[in-house]
Formats: structure tokens, C-alpha cells, sequence
């Protein structure tokens, strides 16, 4: 016993001469990639779904179709085309508005102070003057559902201290979602050189809203109401219709904003739910407001006809660790970022739909919530789209007095069996 003891004093001496370095692994000869996030990813419709999309006829210069979980487009028609978006511009306004209430910044209560600038915006407009004063509900709603442009601005001013300011975040939200075809130039779509959108991005932004935001369609859905003005003359009452016909006009419809000049035509990101699944048709230039309105439900009509969701809503199938090289343990604990949705277009067989586990990350230090690896879902050998899979706990690298620590358990194992034997 006396020599155990003398090996234990022996090793703590060692562990203090060593400095605090990692150890590093080699290559785990693993698959091992940038992990991506999914932001609606074309794909090619199967020769045999039994469809033509070009019998779909869209008249209006740019469309597209994408299917809201799984950002999935279905359908598109120069869709990367920069064109006016008018009042489509709001569903920007509406994001950012969403996300300062997210952050703190504003609440629903909150009041906002029309200023001199806001309320001369021409245009659609719920008659805003300056000096009053309305919540940040109501201007919500003046917004969404009466599309009014004094109430957009109002809106951006309360956000970011001015108009000018506001569309700088506009911008730069735009870059973040991978908008490539827009640019902004105000906060509500009344004609400006240089203000443009293409329908791709249109769709882009639609589903970053309804996907983080559904409680939009609280509003969406607002078919009449009224808010009360409130000046130096007294209250009044003022009656608010929605803007979007289409919501009487298609089954299922439930948002999403409609736009119209007569430099851009008539344009809408086109929402409707049905059986579970939600789909966004953007339309763009439409030279009448039926045609909008027509082909709007073709693109509708077409994706809750040939497609079905497949969903896995078991990514990890119990394979719930992963190896990793250089760190204290052998190996991670993940959990799958979300489930996986794909839409399964005319007859298509979700059997043929397999998935394997990609290594993103296999070293040491991991921090928790780190994309680690990815499952990747293919469809006949094709990638179809895939779920990021997260550390669920940090793991630090392993470094000389780990090593010299586990040599020293290791020794009294071996000295304690061979005592006993």
C-alpha cells in the first residue's frame, strides 16, 4: 500500500510541472461540413407526379409558390426578377415590428406619437394627424389591415427614430434572410427609384413571419374594425376594412398583404391553410386585380392538390450521441434543432426518403446549443433538405492533468485486480 501511495504523490507532482495546453485529436476521418440553415430550397418537380405546372397558365409576370414548413417552392414563374412591390413592402415593417416587441423594445400598449413626417404620407392611409396618438396595437392594425402608409412610418419612427433609420434595418434584415433581389428605399411601398423586390424574396420574408411570428394572422384575418382617433379635437371613430379581398374569395385564405400602384401593378403574398398545411403565393405585376386574385388561387389550388407533407418528427431514431475527438469525454449528447418537414409532390413515395448523420463538428470545445452534425434527408439519392442537431451540454478539451488523471484511475484498476488475484 505504502507504494501506491508513493506512485499517487509521484503523478499529483507531475500534473503541476505540465502546463494547461489541449490536447489535440486527429482527423475522425468523418464526413465533416458547414452546417447550413434551410431558407426554401427549389426543387425539381418528379417527372411522374402526373402534373404540368405550365397548365397552371399564371398570367402575371412573376409568381412562386413555396410551401411554408419545409420552404419548399413548388412553382416559379422569373422569380428573381426586381420589380415595384407597392404595399408588399409592409410585410418587412410587420417583421421588424414583431421582432422589436420580441426584444422589449415596444409592447402592444405602448403608445406611439404620430409625427409631422408620418402623417403626410399620401397614399393609402387611415388619416393620421400630427401629435396623435395611438397604441402600437391599433397602428398594427391600421397597418396590416387597411395597408396605411402614415401608420407603416409611424411604426418604423417608433422603432428606429426616424423613417431613414428604419429602412437601414429593413436593409439589413434583408441581407440576413438572403433577400438578393431587394432593396428599400421606405417603410410602406409608395414609388421610389431603387425600391424593388423580386418574388423569391417575397416569399423569403412571408415565411420568416408567419414561421416566427404566426400571431400576425390575428390581424391578417381582420376582416372590419375601427380605432379611435384621437386629437386636439376630440375622439372619433374610424372604421377599418381589410385591404385583402382575397380572404373571402379563397377557402382557407388567412393573410398576407396585398399591393398596388399604378407604376407596379397589382401584387400580394397570397396565405391559405388547409388540412394542416400552409402555402404562400406570391404574385407580382398582375395588370388587373382579378388577374392577381386568379392567379394567386391556380398557384393555391395546385399545391394543396398534388402535395403532401411527410414530416419526421423522430430525427435522432435514439441516435442521440456523437464522437468527439480531444475532449474530456469520448463523447456528446445532441437533440434535433426542429423536426423535419419535405412536401411530397403528386406520387411520390415517402418510403424512398432515407437519412443519414453528417459530423459538422468532431473536436473539442463544443459549447451547448453548437451545431455538432446534421441529418441529411435524400430522396433517391438526391439531398432534400436536412435539420441541424445541437450539443446538448458544453464539453471543454482535454488537457495534460485529464490525461494524467485517467492514467492514474487506469493504474489503481489494474493494481486493485491484481491485489485481489
Amino acid at each position: 500500500m505504502k507504494k501506491l501511495v508513493a506512485i499517487g504523490i509521484a503523478l499529483v507532482c507531475m500534473i503541476s510541472l505540465f502546463p494547461e495546453y489541449p490536447v489535440y485529436g486527429t482527423d475522425t476521418g468523418q464526413n465533416v461540413g458547414q452546417s447550413t440553415s434551410e431558407k426554401g430550397k427549389e426543387v425539381e418537380i418528379p417527372s411522374d407526379s402526373g402534373q404540368n405546372t405550365d397548365a397552371l397558365n399564371i398570367e402575371s409576370p412573376s409568381a412562386l409558390l413555396m410551401e411554408l414548413n419545409s420552404g419548399q417552392v413548388l412553382y416559379e414563374k422569373d422569380a428573381d426578377t426586381a420589380r415595384r412591390p407597392a404595399s408588399v413592402t409592409k410585410i418587412m415593417t410587420m417583421l421588424l415590428a414583431f421582432e422589436a416587441m420580441d426584444a422589449g423594445t415596444l409592447s402592444l400598449t405602448d403608445t406611439i406619437t404620430v409625427s409631422e413626417h408620418a402623417a403626410g404620407m399620401g397614399g393609402s392611409q387611415v388619416y393620421l394627424e400630427p401629435g396623435e396618438t395611438q397604441t402600437m396595437e391599433d397602428m398594427l392594425k391600421c397597418m396590416i389591415v387597411s395597408s396605411a402608409n402614415d401608420a407603416a412610418v409611424a411604426i418604423g419612427e417608433a422603432i428606429a427614430g426616424s423613417e431613414e433609420g428604419f429602412v437601414a434595418k429593413m436593409n439589413e434584415r434583408a441581407t440576413e434572410l438572403g433577400m438578393q433581389h431587394t432593396h428599400f428605399e421606405n417603410a410602406c411601398g409608395l414609388e421610389a427609384a431603387g425600391h424593388l423586390m423580386s418574388a423569391r424574396d417575397i416569399a423569403i420574408l412571408s415565411r420568416e413571419l408567419l414561421t416566427k411570428h404566426p400571431e400576425v394572422m390575428d390581424y391578417t384575418t381582420i376582416w372590419m374594425d375601427t380605432i379611435i382617433h384621437r386629437t386636439k379635437r376630440g375622439e372619433s371613430e374610424f372604421g377599418l376594412a381589410n385591404t385583402n379581398k382575397f380572404l373571402k374569395k379563397y377557402e382557407g385564405a388567412n393573410g398576407l398583404k396585398t399591393g398596388y400602384t399604378s407604376a407596379a401593378g397589382f401584387s400580394m403574398s397570397a396565405t391559405a391553410t388547409r388540412n394542416g398545411m400552409t402555402m404562400i403565393a406570391v404574385v407580382m405585376g398582375s395588370k388587373t386585380k382579378d388577374i392577381r386574385y386568379s392567379d394567386a388561387a391556380k398557384l393555391l389550388d395546385y399545391g394543396f392538390a398534388n402535395c403532401r407533407i411527410y414530416t419526421d418528427d423522430k430525427v435522432l431514431d435514439g441516435q442521440n450521441r456523437i464522437p468527439i475527438v480531444g475532449g474530456v469525454e469520448n463523447e456528446v449528447t445532441v437533440k434535433a434543432k426542429n423536426d423535419f418537414h419535405y412536401v411530397l409532390i403528386g406520387n411520390a413515395d415517402s418510403a424512398a426518403i432515407t437519412k443519414e448523420m453528417v459530423i459538422v463538428k468532431g473536436e473539442a470545445p463544443i459549447q451547448k446549443g453548437e451545431v455538432v452534425a446534421r441529418m441529411e434527408y435524400s430522396q433517391d439519392g438526391t439531398v432534400i433538405g436536412g435539420v441541424d442537431l445541437i450539443a446538448a451540454a458544453s464539453m471543454e478539451p482535454q488537457k495534460y492533468h485529464h490525461t494524467l488523471h485517467k492514467l492514474f484511475l487506469r493504474y489503481i484498476n489494474v493494481y486493485d485486480t491484481y491485489e485481489r488475484n
